[in-house]
């Protein structure tokens, strides 16, 4: 998947500090595929839901070693975690016999697996409406390189994982098992200033 979060640091000391994060993604299934016919919005066969975690938390950052003012790469390690929410919006399938959006849960929930049926997938505005949220934890650690010129600007780029917990199962594609728990791996490039 992919993501964006914004942060929010506060030294305690030379070699320490606190970071607060509030992280917004997308997860994808490894097994989504996307298939289109002519012109028409592409489709993912099988997908039930889209998945986006929402994470609200605070992290504990060390220093390893320090830059000089100018130039260098400054080497942190972060660890800590928070609140996850898991945002589930339907995935629509439109059927080429009447033109309708369906979705999973719909009275036509057979023609959603029925891949000549289908025509078109969704637009970024179905769904929205019929979403559900899915309380979770989850914990994160990572390693990151400051690399930007002088102490004012931080150019970084940080290395980490994440596991993520959820109070349901949460189910992203159909005929493949809904899990609670997300073990994954990140790699995040980083911008901002220090005052």
């Amino acid at each position: 998947g992919y993501g964006v979060f914004f942060e929010l640091g506060r030294a305690k000391s030379v070699k320490q500090g606190w970071l607060f994060q509030l992280e917004l993604s997308e997860r994808k299934h490894p097994k989504e595929e996307k298939l289109s016919y002519d012109f028409s919005t592409p489709f993912i066969f099988g997908k039930q839901n889209f998945f986006y975690p929402v994470k609200l938390g605070v992290q504990q950052e060390r220093l390893f070693g320090n830059k000089s003012n100018k130039n260098g790469v400054s080497i942190t390690y972060n660890y800590g975690g928070g609140l996850a929410l898991g945002l589930l919006r339907p995935y629509y399938v439109q059927l080429g016999n009447n033109g309708d959006y369906i979705k999973y849960d719909s009275p036509d929930s057979l023609q959603f697996l029925n891949p000549t049926a289908i025509i078109a997938g969704p637009s970024f505005s179905q769904g929205w409406s019929d979403l559900k949220v899915t309380p979770g934890a989850y914990g994160k650690a990572a390693i990151r390189f400051d690399y930007g010129s002088y102490n004012e600007v931080v150019s970084a780029l940080e290395v980490g994982v994440t596991a993520e917990y959820y109070s349901k199962n949460i189910p992203i594609m159909l005929r493949n098992d809904a899990k609670k728990f997300f073990l994954s791996g990140y790699v995040a490039f980083i911008f901002g200033r220090r005052r």
